[in-house]
């Protein structure tokens, strides 16, 4: 099992509410967005991502509150915001900032939210992307990515057609073309994904976290086996045999990338399956034959209430 698709299985992401932006310099917008005001379209979201894809022209971005003068995206550059923090963009970010929701014209005729903002200098076209993960517990991907993460899909690789989709999703939306928007919710999704492929290739030696983990070979191959058979009543010791390392060893590995112990992590991972069971299908959480293959059904339901504070069908009826 692919660890990483398992996660975004569980945790999906749902389609995107996209914005398209014209701004001329001089300019600095405050940026921040809620679930509620994506609503409509993206339903219930517990987790709001965020990312701008830049055209044309150029503009400097930070997370509001850091140092520094932030980072220079140009064109072909995409900066994510996996937490949606509060963030400043602009041709100067010494400007006082407008706030997003102020620059920010609704749709017309069922089309995208757009932004026509600035001074009379250098235009910057941007496409802004919102994706919503709905998930009982904090997603180990999404908690992991740093506040504000930039890449280039300018050059290589898998880049050629995310660039060129890109770009032909925003002459769609600039054209007023019928399905631009659901063109670009799809491509959102897999422009997250790729974000956090080159992420991961870029961690450094010693980084922590779940994408640390899953690069380690050791703690990585532990990870597939557990989300290949989450059913089996795993030990520690039977992991450990399976990727070659001692139990202690594997652990203490687990613990320093991961956060926590083995069999804790399964522990959590086993309650997000049972959220989504809830939340999605008419089953109760120890119900189904793969449940009862661990013979967890009774365990399983008191893990469920000690982990979200109510019975299984209580809180299915608060959250679906």
């Amino acid at each position: 099992m692919d660890a990483l698709s398992d996660v975004l299985r569980v945790a999906p992401l749902t389609g995107g509410v996209f914005l398209h932006a014209d701004l001329f310099a001089p300019w600095c917008i405050a940026a921040r967005f809620a679930p509620e005001h994506c609503a409509p379209v993206l339903g219930p979201a517990s987790d709001l991502i965020i990312y701008h894809y830049v055209v044309e022209g150029e503009l400097r971005i930070k997370v509001d509150g850091e140092h520094g003068e932030g980072i220079t995206l140009r064109a072909g550059d995409v900066a994510l915001l996996a937490r949606n923090d509060l963030h400043l963009m602009g041709s100067d970010l010494s400007l006082t900032p407008v706030a997003g929701g102020d620059v920010i014209q609704p749709p017309k005729d069922g089309g995208l939210f757009t932004v026509h903002h600035g001074g009379g200098g250098g235009r910057t076209q941007m496409i802004c992307g919102f994706l919503g993960c709905a998930s009982t517990q904090p997603n180990p991907v999404i908690s992991t990515l740093p506040s504000l993460f930039t890449f280039n899909v300018a050059h290589g690789g898998a880049a050629d057609w995310i660039r060129s989709t890109l770009q032909y999703g925003a002459a769609e939306v600039a054209a007023g073309r019928p399905g631009s928007e659901t063109l670009l919710a799809k491509l959102s999704e897999l422009l997250f994904l790729e974000a956090v492929r080159r992420y991961t290739e870029t961690l450094p030696d010693g980084q922590t976290g779940w994408l640390a983990g899953l690069r380690e070979p050791y703690v990585g191959r532990a990870l597939a086996l557990l989300h290949g058979d989450i059913a089996r009543p795993w030990t520690v010791d039977d992991l450990g045999r399976e990727v070659g390392l001692s139990r202690s060893s594997l652990a203490e590995r687990f613990i320093r990338l991961i956060g926590v112990p083995p069999m804790h992590y399964l522990a959590n991972w086993r309650m997000q399956i049972a959220g989504q069971k809830l939340r999605h299908t008419s089953a109760s959480p120890g119900t189904s034959r793969r449940d009862s293959r661990l013979r967890l059904r009774g365990r399983l339901l008191r893990a469920f209430k000690k982990t979200f504070g109510s019975a299984p069908a209580t809180w299915r009826r608060s959250n679906r």
